[in-house]
């Protein structure tokens, strides 16, 4: 069914009350993903959403979900590997979205450039991510190395005066996500490559994974733990040593008082004899 098709259905529908868009929105792809761009979105997608909630700013952070921008046309859709939704609650099940229910589009998305159609997220993705509305896309290609014409970040923002452009590119290992307030910065090499959120002002500072930040509260607790002992101990160690001491000037006392005493017999004696 042709747009117009689909409009002139709206309409009627409009004038007949029931408001039925008739159009089928798919949920979910047909097609296989690399390996390495699963690995990358799932240690990524849920950084991102502990992030926000450090923030105190929660956010929705979804991931390969169809997200369709033009009512009655479902070719207008993009699925970013990771998404942030601004003034949605975390945890709300997403099959699809669809912009135009809500008046929310994402705010930042990020795409991995596939290994079978590197060129597409060069070149497709940007337009449709200007005709989405998103503020901020960040294009990571692993990949980068295999071509001259390549390059390993890309990042696009919506500006006022230009519009939605590209503003930086680069091959170093991390780059400044304006929208999240934090760096983008790969970790490990080839097939161990990964993205990480870092804080700092050259980004020098991992986030930490939800498994690391419970590692390092256990390491706390149990590092303060030891203090404790410790403190104990050495409360112990100082209360044995005053009692060790107060022993030992009584012990000098008695001694003291038993040599004034015999000191003192002595001299009783020495005088009788006289």
């Amino acid at each position: 069914m042709s747009i117009e098709a689909r409009g002139q259905v709206h309409r009627r529908a409009q004038r007949d009350g029931t408001e039925r868009d008739p159009t089928h929105y798919p949920v979910e792809k047909k097609m296989g993903e690399d390996s390495l761009q699963t690995w990358i979105v799932e240690l990524l997608r849920p950084l991102i959403e502990r992030w926000y909630g450090e923030l105190g700013r929660p956010r929705f952070v979804g991931a390969d979900q169809f997200i369709y921008y033009q009512q009655f046309d479902p070719s207008k859709v993009v699925a970013p590997d990771v998404y942030v939704l601004p003034g949605v609650a975390p945890g709300r099940r997403v099959r699809s979205w669809k912009v135009w229910e809500t008046g929310i589009a994402p705010s930042f998305a990020l795409e991995v450039v596939s290994s079978d159609e590197p060129y597409k997220d060069y070149v497709d993705a940007p337009e449709r991510y200007r005709e989405l509305g998103v503020k901020e896309l960040v294009i990571f290609d692993p990949d980068w190395e295999r071509g001259r014409d390549r390059v390993r970040w890309q990042r696009y923002r919506r500006l006022k005066t230009r519009g939605f452009v590209r503003v930086e590119t680069s091959n170093v290992d991390r780059i400044y996500a304006r929208v999240l307030g934090c760096w983008l910065r790969v970790t490990g090499a080839g097939e161990d490559a990964r993205l990480r959120l870092a804080t700092g002002p050259e980004g020098e500072d991992l986030f930490p994974t939800a498994a690391e930040a419970e590692r390092a509260a256990k390491e706390v607790e149990r590092a303060a733990k030891e203090a404790e002992r410790a403190a104990k101990e050495a409360e112990r160690a100082a209360k044995e040593a005053e009692r060790a001491a107060k022993e030992a000037a009584l012990e000098r006392i008695a001694v003291l008082e038993a040599q004034i005493a015999s000191a003192a017999e002595a001299g009783g004696k020495g005088s009788g004899a006289a």
